[in-house]
């Protein structure tokens, strides 16, 4: 049975198919002889409260070019069983207009993950709702509360964009340090946008553990660990990847995100965790499926399907009552 796949995503052209994770989805869904199309999140529009698209089919293959993108067509999103935002950040005001649009298709289509919890699950933030897991973390535009934080911190502390991604902006100081007062200045745009200020984590040194959860449970991880003087748990910016293992403090982490995940249509997520310190929940775009199938011998992109084509099936049996 075909289960015709939307990605709402970057241009092609774009895509480093090395690491991408988007790229592994959709090679799996054409190995499945689902047919692929793709638009980026600017071809979306709506009428009389339908959402559409500006939709190319695309051949995506192993071998080069990896990806052979039809004429465009506009199309109403509801003709895809499936359509996936998979738009890497920023979070910006267009990636919050194109949840609007996406929360107009008509079931029995899937969007992936739920526009509306996309939206209201910032990586960041959501994160702040299971505090009780996480570093203690200030969230504030004010120049003097991030100075009195750092003050009565045990020690060093970490300041970074509350919708930043990638380890941009991610700066480590401490009470004393000259350069702090500076660093919040330039961070919050002189007071006029919020930042996280954070109790410095550490087991930063050890690495940054990515989970997979696929539909709440997890099901791949690996461990990012920063390049020598550097304190960013990320690839982009040269951490390098090793095998890992799931520790108590990570699978009570997941027992507790799991149903929450589950309940918010939020099938695919990765999780942050430093040491015992949940950091992030990545749920617009999280990546890894290339690192944690080679450290693990195992293929997300099969399990992650198999749970779409169940949540694609129970959907079409619901609109069919």
């Amino acid at each position: 049975m075909d289960i015709p796949h939307l990605f709402v995503m970057d241009p092609l052209h774009k895509i480093n198919v090395a690491g991408d994770s988007t790229y592994m989805m959709m090679l799996e869904a054409r190995r499945r002889g689902w047919s692929v199309a793709y638009c980026t999140p600017d071809d979306l529009f709506a009428e009389g409260g339908v959402a559409w698209g500006r939709v190319c089919a695309v051949e995506v293959t192993e071998a080069a070019p990896h990806f052979l993108p039809g004429p465009p067509e506009d199309r109403p999103l509801a003709s895809f069983a499936v359509v996936w935002m998979r738009k890497d950040p920023p979070f910006d005001l267009e990636y919050i207009f194109a949840t609007y649009v996406l929360e107009l298709v008509a079931a029995p289509t899937v969007v992936l993950n739920h526009p509306a919890s996309i939206r209201s699950a910032n990586e960041k933030m959501f994160a702040q709702q299971f505090a009780d897991f996480g570093p203690h973390t200030l969230v504030t535009r004010e120049v003097r509360r991030v100075v009195d934080f750092a003050a009565r911190a045990p020690g060093r502390i970490v300041l970074k964009p509350w919708d930043g991604n990638g380890g941009r902006g991610v700066l480590v100081t401490q009470h004393g340090d000259p350069n702090l007062r500076s660093m919040a200045e330039t961070l919050t745009h002189e007071q006029r946008t919020a930042i996280l200020v954070q109790h410095y984590v550490p087991e930063i040194t050890i690495g940054d553990k990515r989970i997979i959860l696929i539909d709440g449970e997890p099901v791949g991880w690996m461990l990012r660990v920063p390049q020598p003087g550097d304190h960013r748990g990320n690839m982009h910016v040269g951490a390098q990847v090793q095998a890992t293992t799931l520790s108590p403090r990570d699978r009570e982490v997941c027992d507790r995100l799991g149903p929450v995940l589950r309940e918010m249509g939020l099938l695919f997520v990765g999780i942050d965790m430093i040491g015992p310190a949940l950091t992030e929940i990545n749920v617009t775009s999280p990546t890894g499926f290339r690192e944690i199938n080679r450290l693990m011998g195992t293929a997300l992109e099969r399990q992650l399907a198999d749970a779409v084509e169940a949540r694609v099936r129970r959907a079409q049996e619901a609109a069919r009552r």
